[in-house]
This record gives structure tokens, sequence and C-alpha cells, in this order.
């Protein structure tokens, strides 16, 4: 006696999963799908092949991954244009789905045919895909999705030098705003990364866009948001003050409306964006090419700077000494500067 259909389905191969997670993804086709069920049943098929592509890149539990069988579906979903479907379609799709299409994600990008990471070139390729990923931050459902694919690709220095030279690039300035504080948040680790992750394209991107770049990066350093102005200075001191960027750091401190916003932000009410202020205004100060305009606002406010710089501290025991090392060293360098009599006319 046969019991054949007791047996588990054959399990699909690359080339299979990846035909299908296609055909699912593309039957999602909202001008085609006009009746309720039919969307529901598109939908548990994409869930069911993404819990599929899960299975084989991760294992199962009881099976390990093969790595043979993860190097070709990565090649398969290049080849059957399944990332951009993702991309396009990720709005419509559940939660669980989405969750694994992250996890997916993560691993299918780190795939490496022979020297080249073929995921991470589909993308390269088809650049506007990343630009869809960053206007997903309009939409709060999807957001932290898609800032985490966002995340995987910024750690390829080829796909962040293609975010930073976008023109979605700069929708980051109003994500960072966005009153939905769990998007914003996750917008500003994105943007971070965008800026940390690899200093020789951000100092070639910094040198390219300088003005535009500081500009708008200067309203969110006057922004009246707390947190935006706390994260934003933290990070400006970051990277600003990174050496593949010294000389991006020498243009700024020539900057007198940039050195006007430190001396704002030294008097802020937070200890943190003090601090991190500090770290920029000592630089503008010790510059010993300072514009005349810079040494007649330090001369005009001495006894207020000295002041707010001999009540400011860490508190962080052996770090707090060498910042009060830096203090006495900014504090005479402003009194020097008051002392010139060349700045009274």
């Amino acid at each position: 006696m046969s019991f054949s259909f007791f047996r588990p389905s054959r399990p699909k191969t690359p080339q299979e999963l990846a035909k299908v997670t296609k055909e699912s993804l593309s039957a999602l086709d909202t001008k085609t799908i006009v009746e309720v069920k039919a969307l529901e049943k598109a939908l548990e098929e994409v869930e069911k092949n993404f819990q599929a592509m899960r299975c084989m890149l991760a294992g199962d539990g009881e099976i390990e991954p093969n790595p043979e069988q993860i190097s070709e579906l990565a090649l398969e979903i290049c080849k059957e244009d399944v990332i951009a479907l993702i991309i396009l379609n990720l709005h419509i799709l559940g939660w669980e789905t989405r969750k694994d299409i992250v996890y997916c994600w993560s691993i299918l990008l780190k795939q490496k045919i022979g020297s080249v990471y073929c995921c991470v070139e589909y993308i390269q390729n088809h650049f506007e895909l990343l630009d869809s990923l960053v206007i997903c931050y309009d939409n709060k459902e999807i957001a932290t999705n898609s800032g985490n694919m966002l995340r995987e690709c910024i750690k390829f220095p080829m796909l962040a030098k293609c975010i930073l030279e976008s023109a979605s690039f700069g929708l980051f300035f109003k994500f960072l705003e966005l009153p939905n504080f769990d998007v914003s948040s996750d917008a500003f680790t994105t943007f971070k990364d965008l800026l940390t992750k690899h200093e020789d394209i951000v100092a070639e991107y910094l040198n390219n866009h300088y003005d535009e770049f500081f500009t708008l990066y200067e309203k969110l350093l006057t922004s009246p948001n707390y947190v935006t102005r706390r994260q934003s200075m933290k990070l400006l001191s970051d990277f600003l003050l990174e050496p593949p960027n010294s000389h991006i750091m020498k243009r700024y401190i020539l900057e007198v409306r940039y050195f006007k916003v430190m001396m704002t932000l030294l008097k802020d009410t937070s200890k943190n964006i003090q601090i991190s202020a500090f770290h920029i205004f000592k630089v503008f100060v010790a510059n010993p090419n300072k514009p005349r305009e810079v040494k007649v606002i330090l001369a005009k406010n001495q006894e207020k700077l000295v002041s707010l710089l001999q009540d400011l501290s860490t508190g962080k025991g052996a770090e707090d000494e060498q910042f009060d090392e830096e203090k006495e060293l900014i504090i005479k360098e402003i009194e020097r500067v008051s002392c010139l009599t060349n700045l009274e006319n």
C-alpha cells in the first residue's frame, strides 16, 4: 500500500524559488487585482515564498543552509528582478513578510560570486531603487524595514556613494525632524551611517557639496527640537573631526556664520549639546588664521565666554582633566585675542 500522499513536497531549487517569488510579487499589481480575496491570496503566496527563502538562506534548525544553493539563489534573484519587485511592493506586504525580507536582504547582499557581490552590483546598476528605499521613510508603516535595508546597503562603499550623490539624500534633513520619534530616530541612524562608515567617500562628497550640505545641516543644529539639536551636534563633531575631513574642517572654521551657531549652542540648556559644541568651538578659537570678525566676537563676549567655559564640565573623571586642560588653553586664547588693539576699529 502506498502512502506517497503523506510525503512532504520536494523543496524548490533556487531557480524555482526565485521564479515563483517573482510571479507572486508580480501578482500583487493593484491594477489587475480588483477583489480583496485575490489580493489576500497573492499576499499569502508571497509570505510563503519568503518563508521558504529564509529557510534556504539560514536553514530551519534541522537542515543547515547549503552555500552553493545560497549563491545560486542570489544570482537567480538578480536575474528575475526580484530585488526591484521587493522594493516596489514593500508597502503592500504584511509585517511578517517584511520581517523575513529584511532578514533575507542582509544575507543576499553579502553573497559574493567570484569577485562580485551580485546583489550589490544589481542595486548599483538600478540605483533608482535606493531612492525608492529612502522615500519609504515617508511611510511610517515600512520606514524601519526600509531603514534596515538601507543600512545593509550602506555597508558597501559603492552603494553608500550612490545614496550620498542622489537627489533623495537631501530628504534625510526632512526625515530627521518627522514628528514620529521611531521613524526620525531610524532615519538618523541611517544618516549617521552614511556620514561615518566610509571616511574617504564622505570626504569627497563634502568637498563637492560643501555649501549645499552645511546650509541644510545648520537648520538641524538650530532646530527647536532638542533631540535633533543633540544628535546633529554630536554627529557633526564625530565626522568633522575625522582626519580625512581635515580640509573640510579648515574650511568650516573660516565661516563666521557657523562660529555664531557654535556660540549659541555653547549656551544651550543641555550639557551634552554644550560639550559637543565646545569640541567644534575650540577649533574655531585655536585656528591661527581666525577671520577678523571671529576675533571681534570673541573680544566682545570675552567675560561671558570665560564664565561659561569655567562652569562647563564633563563630570567624567580622567576625561574631565583633559577637558579642563583644553578649556584653559581656549580661555587663554580668548583673553589674548581680547587684548589685541587692532580690533577696536
